[in-house]
């Protein structure tokens, strides 16, 4: 963990996070490291708002298109990959610079644990050929009554937590309140939002998805990607999916769009702001006029 303070952008989707690390990313010599559970799949670009080949021809992003559409990624391994993205960023002399909306990754890197439950494949894809049947808020009802602690999370969490609860008969959130952690990574956070102006943010950004092809995108996916890959939990893409069968019209799913990404901006924020106490924490509104200020100061306050 040699190399200093970790420099972690984070807060909720839409808050202008990507933007900040981009223009950071070229003034100061870092490497991007992408946090966000979405962007590691291949091909599903534009729901996941990856950043363009112009940008990544600016700078360098670790984390984004890593993995097929139909793989398993857990925090824990993407801890490892961005162990190993950050030894490579510090071996090049270029300072890496951990950007993302994904908490648990986030965590998994800061605080690692020394172990996860491990359950037998063949279990494991028994049960949860049927859980990926059910909508997220069934699973969401089923969570609270198996690991209420993590009731509030993303699909793909929620998954994880029953299907511990009923091969373990222990909750998730037990198990990591007793696993014993490795050292904690020194860190600095900032955390980035919009205050009341994140609403319309949200709102813009799925108009600018749906402007740029977000539907053609879906019916080229839906040809040769599983309906069971993992890849296709990300926010939106099962709306999308229906709007491109004809199951729904256009603005139903829109709308279902907005209500599901507003709420999970909420869980967002309130993650970072129970999650990442005791640790170097600055917060700034990006809207504001000291947002530039602020910003720089927090970037210097690590060199």
């Amino acid at each position: 963990m040699a190399g200093g303070s970790l420099r972690i952008i984070c807060g909720p989707t839409a808050a202008g996070k990507s933007a900040i690390a981009l223009d950071l990313a070229e003034r100061h010599g870092a490497d991007i490291l992408s946090a966000d559970s979405r962007q590691i799949y291949q091909r599903f670009d534009i729901g996941t708002a990856k950043p363009t080949r112009e940008e990544r021809a600016r700078v360098q992003h670790f984390g984004v298109d890593i993995i097929d559409p139909g793989e398993r990624y857990s925090a824990a391994r993407w801890a490892r990959d961005a162990d190993e993205w950050i030894s490579e960023c510090r071996a090049a002399g270029r300072t890496p610079l951990v950007v993302g909306g994904t908490g648990f990754y986030i965590r998994a890197l800061v605080e690692p644990l020394a172990d996860s439950p491990v359950f037998d494949t063949a279990q494991r894809l028994t049960i949860g050929s049927e859980l990926e049947q059910l909508s997220t808020d069934d699973l969401r009802r089923w969570c609270v009554l198996l690991d209420p602690a993590r009731a509030d999370l993303g699909r793909t969490q929620l998954l994880r937590a029953i299907e511990t609860a009923l091969l373990s008969g222990k909750r998730l959130s037990d198990f990591h309140a007793a696993a014993p952690r490795l050292q904690p990574r020194p860190a600095r956070f900032l955390v980035v939002d919009r205050g009341a102006g994140l609403q319309e943010r949200i709102a813009q950004r799925i108009d600018a998805m749906f402007a740029a092809g977000w539907v053609d995108e879906v019916r080229q996916l839906s040809h040769d990607v599983a309906s069971s890959a993992p890849a296709w939990m990300a926010s939106g893409y099962a709306t999308v999916r229906a709007l491109a069968r004809g199951e729904v019209d256009f603005d139903a799913a829109r709308e279902k769009i907005l209500i599901e990404t507003r709420q999970y901006a909420k869980r967002q924020r309130t993650w970072f702001r129970h999650q990442i106490g005791g640790t170097t924490v600055t917060h700034v509104d990006a809207s504001s006029a000291d947002a530039s200020r602020i910003i720089e100061e927090w970037w210097m306050q690590g060199t």
